[in-house]
């Protein structure tokens, strides 16, 4: 019987061992994600101390200053994980889900399908992207047997990488609006149309063969033999069902409230007046809280009575804790890269400086990109990537005579690019799929290097 194991096993080539590499030494070697945060504090700490000859005690201030910075954003993650979560456990959108998970009939489908799912999802908008993803690979996984769970949730994630490239993508959104000189030391004052930058044909080019080529890519790492695949039970990826049963003979006032539909249908009334007078007023302008405001009035409504919503939200509250504990966390790093000597100089900006110096008209598109990718490593968040490299990077384009609006979109992109590598953005998605950072961050590290080859070609050269 041994033998006969060891002879039907697939050989695999090259590409597949390079895979299976990254995953086991990700499997071993990756920290829990609060325990990487805290090794990436200390590192940025002692770095900042010696690059930018500051005083330990100095780079403990800005560390302290930073810590809550993020409080509003932070709560705007929690919620963009647990509405997601409450909407999708409404018994109407299982329905939906149910459906658009009978459609992938194989392993290398699903990794498919939930990959393009996700990456059009995200380029729509990132928030709503994050969840989506992460909860119809959950689905898919409950049908579809014999595909791994931990790279079609890292699937659901790669489609993040394309959300800085897309109409929510918040650096070029920024260059649109306006209001510039500060934010670039004077290097620009008008606006920049989006169609010089989100709608321009090298950011299209980018978009799209990303979009249509991570599913490929994906698929061809999804493991050839069947020991090698990473399944879980489709009972452990059920969601608690509400167990209260109503005895309506003997229903004190209190519980005819809880249980009937009339509070959520009148707040469900309120809240999408608001909505439909958002957009009449703003246009299409889905950010951060429109979203989750859609999501959780959507909620409210599909659960149908307060007793069922309390139990789902609660239900889904349980995988927001990494947030609440990490984000504090990221918020200090940010503070100590962008936190400043006596001379102005920065973490940040000492790596961003260091990329120009090497730079040349044509190399410079391709430099910002990485430069913003080692900065988004330690800053994973896209206003603070505008902050810190903006002065930088803005005046210096002008310089080399390259396109502003082209450097503005290296600077999205690599603000993108390294979240395939970095557990922050990934703990919503981690949350709803009940798996940890090293469970899927093998994967992103072949998704890295091939997004990172087509994002510098195409700014390069297109």
């Amino acid at each position: 019987m041994k033998n006969t194991t060891i002879n039907n096993k697939k050989s695999l080539n090259l590409f597949e061992k390079f895979t299976q590499l990254c995953v086991t030494i990700m499997q071993k070697y990756l920290p829990d994600a609060f325990l990487f945060a805290a090794i990436l504090t200390f590192i940025v700490f002692a770095a900042t101390t010696l690059m930018t000859k500051q005083t330990p005690f100095s780079v403990a201030m800005h560390w302290g200053n930073g810590v809550w910075s993020l409080l509003s954003f932070s709560m705007q993650m929690v919620m963009v994980l647990v509405t997601g979560h409450t909407l999708a456990t409404a018994p109407l959108f299982k329905k939906v889900l149910n459906k658009l998970s009978d459609l992938p009939k194989s392993p290398l489908q699903a990794i498919m399908y939930v990959t393009f799912v996700s990456g059009v999802a995200c380029i729509l908008n990132w928030g709503f992207g994050l969840v989506i993803g992460a909860i119809y690979a959950k689905e898919i996984a409950k049908k579809v047997k014999g595909v791994d769970y931990r790279l079609l949730i890292a699937s659901a994630y790669s489609g993040f990488l394309l959300w800085h490239g897309g109409i929510s993508g918040s650096i070029p959104l920024t260059l649109a609006s306006g209001n510039l000189s500060k934010a670039t030391a004077g290097a620009l004052n008008d606006a920049i149309s989006t169609t010089q930058t989100l709608f321009s044909s090298y950011n299209l080019i980018i978009l799209f063969t990303l979009l249509f080529t991570l599913p490929l890519l994906n698929a061809a790492m999804h493991p050839k033999n069947i020991e090698d695949v990473f399944q879980v039970d489709p009972a452990l990826l059920e969601d608690d069902v509400n167990p209260v049963i109503i005895d309506k003979a003997n229903m004190t006032p209190a519980d005819k409230i809880e249980n009937s539909p009339v509070v959520n249908m009148i707040i469900g009334a309120l809240g999408y007046t608001y909505i439909i007078g958002y957009f009449i007023q703003k246009g299409f302008d889905l950010n951060l809280n429109i979203v989750n405001m859609i999501f959780l009035i959507t909620a409210i409504v599909a659960h149908k009575t307060p007793k069922n919503l309390l139990f789902a939200f609660g239900n889904a509250c349980k995988g927001a804790s990494g947030i609440i504990l990490q984000f504090p966390f990221y918020a200090g790093i940010m503070g100590m890269m962008v936190g400043k000597n006596i001379d102005g100089a920065s973490l940040a900006g000492i790596i961003s400086q260091s990329f120009i110096s090497s730079s040349s008209a044509l190399s410079f598109p391709g430099l910002t990109f990485l430069s913003a990718g080692i900065v988004n490593f330690f800053v994973p968040s896209g206003g603070g990537q505008w902050a810190v490299q903006a002065p930088i990077m803005m005046p210096a384009s002008l310089e080399l005579g390259v396109s502003a609006a082209k450097t503005g979109m290296a600077i999205a992109w690599g603000d993108a690019w390294t979240n395939m590598i970095q557990p922050f953005w990934a703990l919503p998605a981690l949350g709803i799929a009940k798996l940890g950072a090293k469970d899927i961050m093998g994967y992103g590290v072949i998704i890295t290097i091939y997004s990172g080859i087509i994002i510098t070609l195409g700014l390069t050269f297109l």
